[in-house]
């Protein structure tokens, strides 16, 4: 069962990469200026993204952070977001390479950011929404540098596939398949 979140987290990775280097593609005006997404800016949406990967990774294994607001901006400088990015991203690919079918048969107990309620989830759910909330806000951060006229990467789990060799399809001569 830890395939398919490990394969999530190398393509979490993957993605965050390319998103990355086109966000540093762009002046930094328009890298901070809001362009009402939930989070304002990409400066604000990146930000977000760490925070909210950290808030989950130490819920699901009791180290890391804890943060009380989920719009806080961690790093000022784009360099210094993307060195922690890349430092949440591997270790994210560590956890998920090491989940057992114990692990993730069990579960976990946490409390909201927004308020003191105590949740206890299984673990399995909790990961699918861990790496959907990432490609949520990748999508608000991609559709803010197509709104820029900027050129926004392909973020398709196909094409991380593709190029990870990882579930890849692959072309074929039989064109009536």
């Amino acid at each position: 069962m830890q395939r398919p979140y490990a394969t999530l987290a190398g393509y979490n990775a993957w993605a965050n990469r390319r998103l990355y280097d086109a966000v540093a593609r762009l002046p930094d005006a328009d890298y901070r200026a809001d362009r009402g997404a939930f989070f304002k800016s990409l400066h604000g949406t990146l930000n977000h993204l760490l925070v909210a990967d950290r808030i989950w990774m130490r819920r699901f294994t009791g180290e890391g952070e804890s943060y009380k607001q989920l719009n806080l901006i961690l790093f000022d400088s784009l360099a210094d977001l993307r060195a922690a990015r890349e430092a949440e991203d591997a270790r994210i690919l560590r956890y998920a390479q090491g989940l057992t079918d114990e692990a993730l048969s069990g579960a976990i107990r946490y409390s909201r950011v927004s308020s003191p309620e105590v949740f206890e989830q299984p673990l399995a759910p909790a990961l699918d929404h861990f790496f959907n909330h990432q490609a949520h806000h990748r999508g608000q951060a991609h559709a803010i540098l197509t709104g820029l006229g900027a050129e926004a990467p392909e973020l398709d789990l196909l094409f991380y596939h593709r190029e990870s060799g990882e579930g890849a399809a692959r072309k074929v001569e039989d064109a009536t398949s």
